[in-house]
């Protein structure tokens, strides 16, 4: 009885290592045959030059800068009416045209963009009282568009003006600014453009027009505007000196206009 038990362990345990060894030889052949089907792919790669270096390694991201910004304006290439919404049929706000009152390019500083049935309007800030107003036109009828980052800031009450580039002061003045009857109005605006050559020595070497304008001087060649220029009276800034214009030193607006391009929003406060 032992011994038969014996012999059926022997059978299975030879039978076991035969089944083990065909299959070691059936991975055997099979590896053999990839590395027989991959011999050719390789060969056929062995005489290609090395790939050429990268025209430039991809580094590691960088978050951006909080205090960056920029504005974004375009020319009016044709008259148009601003509309309350994004809508040919939308009331009109006002209308704007493709040269300014000094005989400028018009621009407009865009705020945002919309798409409704299919065409494509731009949300702007507009040059019109009551100030701070704003309206959607078609984005056909402005040019390209160009971007600033810069921004200016006036402060009333400290009569001081500062240009701020990605958010960081570059530049600080004092200034004169409206008297009481005459305010310099207050808000949002941009810098529609920039004026020289005067023969009036009272707006000094430069100039630059706003988008604001004046509340009580409607009836001022041009509308109004408010304007920001030098002066032949240095010795009055800062104060409240003007008809709602904001005055600079004549050597502290030639250093602006160095520094901040047309089209650079301006925050009145």
């Amino acid at each position: 009885m032992r011994r038969r038990k014996a012999v059926a362990v022997a059978f299975v345990t030879a039978t076991l290592l035969t089944g083990i060894v065909v299959i070691q030889a059936i991975r055997g052949k099979a590896a053999t045959s990839e590395r027989a089907a991959r011999a050719p792919i390789a060969d056929a790669f062995a005489g290609l030059p090395r790939p050429p270096r990268p025209a430039f390694t991809v580094g590691r991201p960088a978050l951006l800068d909080r205090r960056e910004s920029r504005a974004r304006f375009a020319p009016v290439l044709r008259r148009v009416d601003a509309r309350t919404e994004p809508n040919a049929e939308a009331p009109p706000v006002a209308t704007v045209t493709e040269r300014t009152e000094e005989g400028t390019t018009n621009i407009l500083l865009v705020l945002s963009e919309a798409r409704r049935q299919g065409a494509a309007w731009v949300h702007v800030r507009l040059p019109v009282l009551p100030n701070n107003r704003t309206g959607w036109v078609p984005r056909s009828a402005l040019g390209g568009y160009r971007f600033v980052d810069t921004h200016l800031t006036v402060d009333l009450n400290r009569f001081t003006v500062t240009l701020l580039r990605d958010g960081r002061p570059v530049f600080r003045a004092s200034v004169g600014i409206g008297r009481s009857a005459w305010p310099t109005p207050k808000g949002d605006f941009y810098i529609r453009n920039r004026l020289s050559g005067f023969g009036d020595p009272f707006y000094g070497p430069i100039a630059f027009g706003t988008s604001a304008r004046s509340a009580v001087l409607t009836d001022w060649p041009g509308g109004g505007f408010v304007g920001i220029h030098g002066t032949n009276e240095p010795e009055l800034i800062p104060g409240r000196i003007s008809h709602g214009c904001i005055r600079l030193r004549n050597d502290d607006i030639v250093r602006l206009a160095r520094l901040m391009p047309v089209g650079t929003p301006l925050t009145i406060r």
